[in-house]
């Protein structure tokens, strides 16, 4: 008996591209192929944009850089080139350590002060152990007591030496009459730059004046006079004292302090016009006010926060819209952080903030780091009138500092000076 089976029959390739038949009509087929030329054209567009961007950002980038860094990093470009070819197997290491220093280095150089910086951020760097003065100031004093009016005038600076060849001095004179309001009560002791305890008398200043700018003369001619009216709880002049400062102009407003001359108006018979020409001094501040801080650093998140609970000042004329905001930066390997400022607060014996401030430190050891308050008087009604009426600068050499390390987590409150 013969078994029949049957096999399928061999496919044989498709002799042709017509052979293959799909369910579509014509327009839909014409669409589809469409749709995948542009996805396909847009593909290509995306991938050429991306590298385009990425060539154009890279070349920029090194431009920059070179630019920035070249005049700085020269004598330490030719010391790593010549560990490049040592073939050493720690070669990298020592490459990689001395960019590291090297760019550490131009941060804490390139931390240029910007050309908006106010009087108050250019008060900090502007004494910068001044150990001779050179000049003598000449002025006269006159207090006509029939009318509670003193008279000021400046007449000339001479003396004064030009810091170098290149650039000429600016100088104009600034006037602080000072009057010693009271007793201070929070602060111990304030020590000038010298190490000298300073009396711990609180002064107000009652009035601010500001002569003409002389350009390029080191015996500079004013004659600038300036009167202010004295009330009749402030007529005892051995309460005032003026302050006559010389600096020199900065055109950011960090003007350099040349040297300071200080007369007590008690001391002085000024019933008539008193023509005097004192020797320049090196300047010195004078306690303003009292401020109560409250520090508090967080290691693990690198943070420190700076609250600023109450300020004493003395109060000379009661205004009904006089108010009270400070403003508070902090400094790590000389560059500056972003400020933050206080609410305004109305102004009174003793102002009272309670407000907390944090900041974000960076990688650096925090023995590098400084505070910088300064504590502004302004006008409710007036919003672009503000006026400075002290700072201060706390660091690890206060005892504040070391007290704070020692406590961390742990907010330390203590009373500082208000100087100016």
């Amino acid at each position: 008996m013969v078994t029949l089976m049957d096999y399928p029959v061999p496919l044989r390739p498709l002799s042709a591209a017509g052979e293959l038949k799909m369910p579509f009509s014509e327009p839909v087929k014409y669409c589809i192929l469409g749709i995948s030329v542009t996805l396909l054209l847009l593909a290509l567009g995306i991938l050429a944009w991306q590298a385009f961007r990425c060539c154009t950002q890279t070349h920029t980038t090194y431009t920059r850089q070179d630019t920035v860094n070249r005049d700085q990093l020269y004598s330490d470009e030719k010391l790593t080139a010549t560990g490049k070819y040592s073939g050493a197997p720690s070669t990298k290491v020592e490459d990689v350590s001395t960019e590291v220093h090297r760019l550490s280095r131009c941060l804490s150089q390139a931390s240029l002060p910007s050309s908006g910086s106010s009087q108050a951020e250019g008060d900090f760097g502007q004494q910068a152990n001044i150990k001779k003065v050179d000049g003598s100031l000449r002025f006269s004093v006159y207090y006509d007591q029939l009318q509670s009016r003193l008279v000021v005038t400046v007449l000339q600076v001479e003396g004064l030496l030009e810091p170098n060849e290149t650039c000429s001095l600016q100088p104009f004179v600034k006037l602080r009459l000072m009057w010693a309001g009271s007793v201070g009560v929070g602060v111990e002791s304030c020590k000038d730059k010298e190490g000298e305890e300073m009396s711990p008398v609180l002064w107000t200043v009652l009035q601010e004046w500001r002569t003409r700018v002389v350009k390029g003369s080191c015996n500079p001619l004013f004659g600038d006079q300036f009167s202010c009216i004295l009330q009749q709880d402030k007529d005892e002049l051995h309460h005032i004292n003026l302050r006559m400062e010389v600096r020199d102009f900065d055109k950011f407003s960090r003007h350099t302090v040349l040297g300071e001359v200080r007369v007590p108006l008690g001391q002085l018979n000024i019933s008539y016009p008193l023509e005097l020409q004192e020797d320049l001094q090196i300047p010195q501040k004078d306690l303003v006010g009292e401020v109560l801080l409250s520090l508090k650093f967080l290691p693990t998140s690198q943070r420190l926060e700076v609250g600023l609970l109450k300020v004493r000042t003395v109060l000379t004329e009661i205004y009904s819209d006089a108010a009270l905001y400070a403003r508070i930066s902090v400094q790590c390997n000389q560059c500056r952080l972003r400020y933050q400022k206080t609410s305004v607060v109305a102004r009174c014996l003793v102002t009272v903030f309670n407000e907390v401030l944090m900041f974000s430190l960076p990688e650096f050891p925090l023995e590098q780091c400084k505070i910088m308050v300064s504590v502004y008087e302004t006008r409710i009604t007036r919003k672009s009138t503000k006026h400075l009426m002290g700072q201060l600068t706390l660091g690890s050499e206060d005892k504040h500092w070391n007290l704070m390390m020692r406590s961390v987590r742990q907010p330390i409150a203590k009373w500082h000076g208000l100087l100016i």
